[in-house]
């Protein structure tokens, strides 16, 4: 990018010790390890420039180092439990204007639509699909600056707060001006889970690629509503699975 333009940086948050899969990252889907394929849906954005990993600084987690150096990958570690000072620290170490925040259970993470997320924001300080549920559940991100990270930072104070990076941003809308993207036509689908948290969620997902992978060319969110309109059946997989809180 020109010298004068903001660098935006994904950064996805990443770890071994999840609760209901422990390992689920390195989980193999298509040939590819989940996290691989987090980071290859998200290098066909048009306006991301880095993508870098924050991972814990626990033993658990070298096997995650290992992974990022075997890829030639940016990464940076911190803080298990405090997220929101990993993410602080990756990205000021990567000197990111503007932060991409996302998840490594997302392996069917869009780029069109971060694109969109990142386009919508231009105007506010915080930008993301999750305010209100319209698209499907494993398409989040959230698009905030530096400066924001920043105050978040600084000022968060509750566990919740800290281990889940963003929601003092959203939960001060007097500070912030935030901006929902919402789901349009066929996209809004809030009710498929298209996130890995439970073995039926990976199940779910390797069924998709199955039907769905072409290692040459990526396939996007309308791809997979077709599907599931052919095979409704599928949503049957994972549909007793319940999202857990953010104070959990």
């Amino acid at each position: 990018m020109k010298q004068n333009n903001p660098i935006i940086g994904a950064i996805i948050q990443t770890r071994m010790t999840s609760t209901r899969l422990p390992g689920k990252v390195l989980e193999n889907i298509a040939g590819k390890a989940m996290v691989w394929h987090v980071i290859n849906r998200l290098s066909f954005s048009k306006k991301i420039d880095d993508i870098i990993l924050a991972i814990p600084t626990t033993k658990e987690s070298n096997v995650l180092e290992d992974f990022a150096r075997d890829h030639n990958l940016k990464c940076f570690r911190g803080s298990e439990e405090d997220v929101l000072l990993r993410f602080y620290g990756a990205a000021k170490e990567f000197g990111c204007d503007v932060i991409v925040r996302v998840t490594s259970d997302c392996p069917l993470i869009d780029p069109e639509i971060v694109d969109l997320i990142i386009e919508k924001y231009q105007k506010v300080d915080y930008a993301s699909n999750t305010l209100e549920r319209s698209f499907p559940r494993g398409l989040d991100a959230e698009v905030f600056s530096f400066s924001v990270l920043e105050k978040a930072h600084k000022e968060a104070k509750e566990y919740y707060q800290r281990e889940h990076v963003t929601p003092y941003i959203y939960e001060h809308p007097e500070i912030f001006k935030l901006y929902s993207v919402k789901a349009e036509g066929k996209l809004k689908r809030p009710d498929l889970r298209l996130t890995v948290d439970t073995k039926e969620d990976l199940e779910l997902v390797r069924e998709i690629y199955k039907h769905l992978y072409n290692p040459q060319k990526i396939f996007l969110t309308k791809e997979v509503i077709d599907l599931f309109e052919r095979n409704p059946e599928l949503s049957e997989i994972n549909n007793n699975i319940k999202q857990k809180s953010l104070k959990e």
